[in-house]
């Protein structure tokens, strides 16, 4: 099966909804004939700038309309940021994830700042995205010509389900970014949370979206809701394992050539539901030193653990840069 991008989805819902074994079964197969299987990339997140965000994403804890553990911070220093970043090559990692709680990048001081930590990072061997909120097509340009590797904007969720979770911002606002990163050679990072009060349809609405944009974003990410008290899905009930197998396993199928990375939520997972994961196609994983994610509200298997875990299941880690070969 070839790459497609014209995929419905009534197809992607059938997909879904195919028996559990049968489904990860043919999502491995897909994965074996896109990926090296044995593989996983270690990814560590740093929050170089926390929280104050204007933005009202009803799952965020840096969101400064509600009231979390969260303690604003200032953009972090640079050497700050090189010396984590070396700290976390040391570990493993191979890709380092900058996120800035802001909600569009601005032309100022502090995006020059920014750009010298992508230089910095970058020249490490580390592959860098960040994650800065909205930003213009010369922005994009100007992260490119600093070395950076991908970007990262997630849909979160379906177009009709969106406004239900972020008023602040459209979803052709979230479109209208990815589509400026496209036209520079940063690669595109983007997915979506499960557990947000969505419905089946939403999460193959999200899907869908992703899987026709042309080409599909490199990296897509499966986060589960990781719930902060103080936000307004504080609330929200589990989601099964099950569910997290199914949309891993449907995003490979539909989008075999991107990594699917098993993002925030993960510390809730057992070795064996993490299995379970990787065998549905999931390539990436994020790991910390300190615990945590990208705030002390988001926690984060450590970088032992998970490399006792990767060793427990004979897979290896991923160094950086290696791209897979478009079919």
């Amino acid at each position: 099966m070839g790459i497609r991008y014209d995929w419905q989805e009534a197809e992607i819902r059938s997909i879904y909804d195919t028996p559990l074994l049968e489904l990860v079964y043919q999502a491995a197969t897909v994965h074996r004939q896109y990926h090296n299987s044995k593989q996983i990339q270690v990814c560590k997140l740093i929050s170089i700038k926390t929280g104050a965000c204007p933005e009202d994403c009803s799952y965020c804890a840096q969101s400064s309309r509600y009231q979390t553990q969260v303690k604003p911070q200032a953009l972090l220093e640079k050497e700050t940021v090189v010396n984590i970043a070396q700290q976390a090559k040391a570990k493993g990692v191979s890709r380092v994830c900058m996120g800035a709680a802001w909600r569009e990048v601005r032309d100022n001081s502090q995006f020059e700042h920014v750009l010298d930590m992508v230089k910095e990072v970058t020249g490490l061997g580390l592959e860098v995205c960040c994650t800065l909120g909205m930003l213009t097509e010369n922005q994009a340009k100007r992260l490119e010509d600093a070395g950076l590797y991908a970007y990262n904007h997630n849909l979160d969720t379906s177009q009709e389900y969106y406004s239900t979770i972020i008023t602040t911002r459209t979803y052709d606002d979230r479109l209208n970014t990815i589509n400026n990163v496209r036209q520079t050679n940063v690669t595109v990072c983007s997915g979506g949370i499960l557990g947000l009060g969505e419905t089946i349809a939403d999460r193959v609405s999200m899907l869908h979206t992703l899987a026709n944009l042309r080409p599909h974003p490199e990296s897509v990410p499966i986060n589960i809701l990781s719930k902060v008290k103080g936000t307004p899905l504080e609330n929200q009930p589990d989601i099964p394992i099950w569910d997290v197998v199914r949309m891993i396993a449907t995003a490979r199928i539909i989008m075999p050539a991107s990594d699917v990375r098993l993002s925030a939520g993960r510390a809730n997972l057992s070795q064996v539901e993490q299995a379970l994961c990787f065998m549905a196609g999931a390539n990436s994983i994020f790991s910390s030193d300190d615990g945590h994610m990208l705030t002390v509200t988001t926690p984060c298997p450590g970088y032992d653990a998970d490399q006792q875990m990767l060793d427990l299941l004979g897979l290896e880690v991923r160094p950086a840069f290696v791209r897979q070969p478009v079919v």
